[in-house]
């Protein structure tokens, strides 16, 4: 596989999502019907296409797809055969603390799809609770130590959640947490993680509001002269906010792409659920990716 670069990005289409996926066809993950599986297989399958058919306009970057097995198997078997990057959930979905999806058999799965990165979702603070995050960390260590033997490369997409004293602190604004506290914070994170014996290969980071706050992020990815990188993450985001941190992002070393799930497939999905019009999903998924692209690699 080759390694990301300024030069030639990569860009993600995410659509690992299965606790908050399900909840769009009116269920939960666990209490899903076999009809309402298929369904969300066969949705998960038309966002792929969407992005597949607008692949030979994107220029000279890498697609990647990160997806689940649970809604997204033919996905997983149509990217790999598209020669597509590969990205792995094995986290459990919709989990404030992370723990593993599979447990013992992490392993046997990961092997069964032989993804380019394996991939996990971690919520932490430093306000957090430190017996959770301890636990954390130790499921995070196994699983880091697992994959290096392994040599597979590990996307690790941190969150760093305001607490109540932090939000508190700004007045309750969340685009001023964003700003003025979240980079500091995330930079203390990243650092636990890595002297708690995890280290990612690509950093999965929420969007960033300045480019100083950018090169912090990535001078704690890269401390000590790790060889690690960063890409932004979606994070629901409305277009307009999404394309300022991809803008804030792309020009700065040390980030090399990103990763954009329900920015543009969520709404269409939607519309469609409604209203049945399978050409006119494909179409607004496709140029909702090129106009995430377009806006990363003007930006650089």
């Amino acid at each position: 596989m080759e390694r990301p670069t300024s030069a030639r990005p990569l860009l993600i289409l995410a659509m690992d999502q299965r606790d908050s996926f399900a909840k769009l066809f009116g269920t939960e993950e666990q209490e899903a019907t076999p009809d309402q599986v298929e369904q969300m297989r066969a949705a998960k399958t038309l966002v792929y296409r969407g992005v597949a058919a607008v692949a030979d306009q994107v220029g000279d970057v890498q697609i990647g797809v990160l997806t689940d097995e649970e809604y997204g198997p033919e996905v997983l078997q149509r990217a790999k055969a598209d020669g597509r990057v590969l990205a792995y959930p094995v986290e459990k979905s919709g989990q404030k603390l992370f723990d593993l999806e599979y447990g013992d058999d992490t392993a046997a799965h990961v092997e069964r799809w032989d993804p380019d990165y394996v991939k996990v979702l971690v919520r932490m603070n430093p306000d957090d609770d430190q017996a959770g995050t301890r636990g954390q960390l130790d499921r995070l260590k196994a699983l880091s130590d697992q994959l290096r033997a392994s040599d597979r490369p590990f996307l690790f997409e941190l969150l760093v959640p305001a607490s109540d004293a932090q939000l508190a602190s700004v007045g309750g604004d969340s685009t001023a947490y964003d700003r003025d506290l979240r980079p500091g914070l995330g930079a203390q994170v990243i650092h636990a993680v890595q002297d708690a014996g995890v280290e990612p290969t690509l950093w999965k980071i929420e969007g960033l509001e300045t480019a100083d706050a950018a090169r912090e992020i990535v001078a704690a990815a890269k401390r000590d002269g790790r060889d690690a990188d960063c890409i932004v993450l979606g994070r629901d985001a409305p277009q307009e906010t999404l394309d300022h941190w991809l803008q804030v992002a792309a020009p700065v070393d040390g980030f090399v792409g990103f990763a954009i799930g329900r920015s543009i497939w969520k709404e269409p999905l939607q519309r469609y659920l409604d209203d049945g019009d399978e050409a006119a999903f494909l179409e607004v998924v496709g140029q909702n990716y090129l106009h995430y692209v377009r806006t990363y690699l003007a930006a650089r």
